[in-house]
C-alpha cells in the first residue's frame, strides 16, 4: 500500500467514525420518541483491487472501510406478534367495557334494579291479601307495577342507547382507519422512491410501522413485506393496502339493535363490497352490537313477556271489587298482550278497583250491591292476591329467569375480564421484547460513543503520521 493510498484509508476511517457518531447522536436524541427504532451503521471493509492477470500479484491489504449503509434495527417476527396481541387486547377491551355498561344498565345488585322492583311488586299482592278492602294497598300495588314496567322499559332504553353509541363509535373509527390506510399507501410510495434512489428511509419506515400498529388495534391489520421497500396491509385475509393503493371501508346494516336479527352489521371494502373479517376495536364493537347487547335485550324481552303472561293468566281467573272478571294486568300498550316486549310493557289497569284479588264472584258470595251499581269487596276472599304473591317463589317464573340472566351476565363479564387481563400480560411481554430489540439503550449508546470517539482519534493520528512520513520523504528528496 502506497503512502497516498494510506491517506485514503485513513480518510474512510475518519468518515466511518464520524458517520457512526452521527447515528449514535440520532439514537440518543430519539431515546424517548414513541415508535423510534434504533439505528446502526453497517461497517464493511473495502477490499483491494482485483488481480487483473493470472500470474500477477498485488501487495494491497485493503482500501479502508465503507460506512454508507445505516440499518434500522427491527425484528419482523416480533412486530407481527405485537400487531396480533394489540388487536386481541383492543377487541377484548371493548367487550369488557360493553359488559360493564350492561351491568350498570341493570343496576344489580341494588335497591333500584329490576330484582328489587319485582320483589316490591309481589309484596304489593301480599299487602292486598292481608287487607283486601284497603284502597291504599291496592293503590300501592299499581304504583309498584308502574315502577316495575318503567324500570324494564328504562333498562331496555339504556341498552338501545348503548348500541347506538357503539355504532357511532365504530363509524368514526372506520373513517379514521380509512385515513390511516391512505397515509400508509402514501408512505409506501415515498419509501419505494427513496429506496430506489439510495436515500435513507428509516424515519419514514418508523412512521409507517406506527400507523400499521394503529390499524392493528383498530381493525386487526397485519403487514406483509413485499421486498421493494413497501408493506402490504392485510385484514382478515383481504389486502387493504397494496403498495401505493388503499381500499376504503364502510359499515352496512341496520340502525337499531332489533334489526340485527334479520340484517347483520357488516364491514366491507369500498369499492368492491368485500366483507372484512376484522379484529381489534372494530371486532369488539361488532361483537357488542350483534351478540352482547341484542342478546341481553332478547332475554329482557322474554322476561317482560313471561311476567305479563304469568300475571295475566292468574289475574284473569279472579274478580275485581266491582264483581267483574279480572282483565289483563300487563299489555303491550296498544291494547294487545301477545306482542309484549321490554320496550312496551305497560300496566293495563287504570283503577284500584280493577285489581282482581278474589277468586269468588262477590254477587254469589254475600257481597253488597252499592247504589252506584258496584259490589262491595268480600273482605275475607283474598285468595287470588295470595296466589299472585306466592308466584315470586316459582322456579319457572319471571324472577327465576331474571336471576339466571343476571348470574350469566356476571359470569360472562368475569370471564371476559379475566381473558383481557391474561391477554394484556401477553401483549406487555411482546412489547417488552420489541423494545429490547428496537429500543434505544442509553448505556449502550454511551459505550458506542466512546468507541467511535477513540476510532476517530486513531484515524486522525494515522493521517498525522502519514503526513509526517510524507514530509520526511520530501525533505530527504530535497
Amino acid at each position: 500500500m502506497s503512502t497516498f493510498s494510506g491517506l485514503n484509508t485513513a480518510g474512510t476511517a475518519l468518515w466511518a467514525a464520524q458517520r457512526a457518531m452521527d447515528v449514535t447522536g440520532q439514537n440518543v436524541a430519539n431515546a424517548n420518541t414513541d415508535g423510534y427504532s434504533r439505528q446502526r451503521v453497517d461497517l464493511q471493509s473495502v477490499a483491494a483491487g482485483a488481480v487483473p492477470a493470472m500470474w500477477s500479484t498485488g501487495q494491497q491489504v485493503g482500501q479502508g472501510v465503507n460506512a454508507d449503509q445505516v440499518t434500522r434495527i427491527r425484528d419482523a417476527f416480533l412486530q407481527v406478534q405485537a400487531q396480533g396481541s394489540h388487536s386481541s387486547v383492543a377487541s377484548l377491551t371493548v367487550q369488557d367495557g360493553t359488559l360493564t355498561a350492561v351491568q350498570q344498565a341493570f343496576q344489580e345488585p341494588g335497591s333500584n334494579g329490576i330484582q328489587a322492583q319485582l320483589s316490591s311488586f309481589w309484596a304489593g299482592f301480599g299487602d292486598i291479601a292481608n287487607h283486601p278492602a284497603d284502597s291504599g294497598a291496592r293503590s300501592q300495588l299499581l304504583e309498584r307495577a308502574q315502577t316495575l314496567a318503567a324500570g324494564i322499559r328504562s333498562t331496555n332504553g339504556s341498552l338501545d342507547q348503548q348500541w347506538g353509541q357503539t355504532r357511532d363509535s365504530l363509524q368514526a373509527l372506520l373513517t379514521d382507519a380509512n385515513a390511516t390506510a391512505a397515509s400508509i399507501a402514501g408512505l409506501n410510495q415515498e419509501i419505494k422512491a427513496a429506496t430506489q434512489t439510495g436515500l435513507s428511509t428509516n424515519e419514514l419506515a418508523d412512521k409507517r410501522d406506527q400507523l400499521i400498529m394503529k390499524l392493528s388495534e383498530q381493525i386487526g391489520a397485519s403487514s406483509v413485506d413485499m421486498g421493494d421497500g413497501t408493506l402490504n396491509v392485510v385484514v382478515g385475509g383481504t389486502t387493504l393496502v397494496a403498495g401505493g393503493t388503499a381500499l376504503g371501508m364502510e359499515l352496512t346494516g341496520p340502525n337499531d339493535s332489533r334489526g340485527t336479527a334479520s340484517a347483520p352489521l357488516v364491514i366491507q371494502t369500498r369499492p368492491g363490497g368485500t366483507p372484512l373479517r376484522v379484529g381489534g376495536t372494530a371486532d369488539g364493537d361488532l361483537t357488542s352490537m350483534t351478540s352482547i347487547i341484542p342478546g341481553y335485550q332478547k332475554q329482557l324481552d322474554g322476561i317482560a313477556q313471561q311476567l305479563a303472561t304469568q300475571v295475566n293468566a292468574a289475574h284473569q281467573t279472579g274478580y275485581d271489587q266491582d264483581g267483574n272478571a279480572g282483565g289483563k294486568f300487563f299489555t303491550d300498550g296498544a291494547g294487545g298482550g301477545t306482542a309484549v316486549t321490554a320496550a312496551n310493557l305497560t300496566v293495563a289497569l287504570t283503577s284500584t278497583r280493577q285489581v282482581a284479588a278474589a277468586t269468588v264472584d262477590p254477587a254469589s258470595a254475600g257481597g253488597t250491591l252499592q247504589p252506584d251499581g258496584t259490589w262491595s269487596a268480600v273482605s275475607s276472599d283474598s285468595n287470588l292476591a295470595d296466589t299472585l304473591f306466592q308466584q315470586r317463589l316459582l322456579g319457572t317464573g319471571a324472577d327465576a329467569t331474571y336471576n339466571s340472566m343476571i348470574t350469566g351476565l356476571g359470569v360472562q363479564a368475569t370471564a371476559t375480564s379475566t381473558t383481557l387481563s391474561a391477554q394484556s400480560v401477553i401483549s406487555t411481554n411482546v412489547d417488552a421484547a420489541v423494545e429490547s430489540t428496537s429500543g434505544v439503550n442509553l448505556d449502550e449508546e454511551m459505550t458506542n460513543m466512546l468507541q467511535f470517539q477513540h476510532g476517530y482519534a486513531a484515524a486522525g493520528k494515522l493521517v498525522s503520521t502519514i503526513n509526517q512520513m510524507l514530509d520526511d520523504l520530501m525533505n530527504m528528496v530535497q
